[in-house]
């Protein structure tokens, strides 16, 4: 047993030197989760989870699942048409009504954060133009969800050119929407806290 230790003693003071401080990376991981042993559940998700801690809604966590299914969507469809592949139609089915859900979970949310942050007036008519068209994704995105279920996935003809037309229109109106959402954030900073100059002095070094 003695010999084990010290085999194992041997081999992590090795690593210490060969991996850049693996001793140190345990000892402070240790440390990290005894601190985390005393402290109150929302102490803990605090430190766990500080970005999601710091937000004021949930709007930026939830809005970039409809983007991801709705979009994933339409290209698995389009290509489902274009190579002769109807099984994938089922496939983006799935995403749609996935997008769809989510999509009205993004809108309410939306709606919810819009009360919630602060915010002049010029931001005021990105923020309405936003929200139009947030809704009339949903809407979309809803209206195409139920031409499936009613058509039973069997979408042929001249009705599958209108089908894909409406999608690719849902996917127009989710670029403008996502570019009014980054025009308010990155360029207006709505719900962002300025960061200390000392960060950006960090940033400016750490780039160099």
């Amino acid at each position: 047993m003695i010999d084990n230790y010290n085999l194992l003693t041997f081999h992590v003071h090795s690593a210490e030197h060969s991996q850049g401080g693996i001793v140190n990376t345990v000892a402070e991981l240790l440390t990290f989760l005894e601190d985390l042993l005393g402290r109150s559940p929302s102490e803990v998700f605090s430190m766990l989870l500080p970005g999601i801690s710091g937000i004021e809604n949930i709007h930026p966590l939830v809005v970039h699942f409809p983007i991801a299914f709705l979009l994933a969507y339409f290209v698995i469809d389009l290509l489902a048409n274009l190579l002769k592949k109807p099984a994938w139609h089922q496939f983006s089915t799935g995403l749609l009504y996935l997008g769809t859900i989510a999509a009205g979970a993004a809108v309410a949310a939306g709606l919810a954060a819009e009360g919630s942050v602060e915010h002049g007036g010029n931001v005021h008519a990105i923020m309405k133009k936003h929200e139009i068209i947030g809704i009339s994704v949903l809407c979309l995105a809803v209206f195409l969800s139920l031409w499936r279920v009613l058509s039973h996935g069997m979408i042929e003809g001249i009705a599958n050119i209108l089908n894909l037309s409406c999608s690719a229109l849902l996917v127009l109106l989710i670029i403008l929407g996502a570019d009014l959402g980054s025009l308010m954030v990155y360029k207006h900073g709505v719900a962002v806290e300025a960061v200390e100059d000392s960060m950006i002095d960090y940033f400016h070094e750490h780039s160099h």
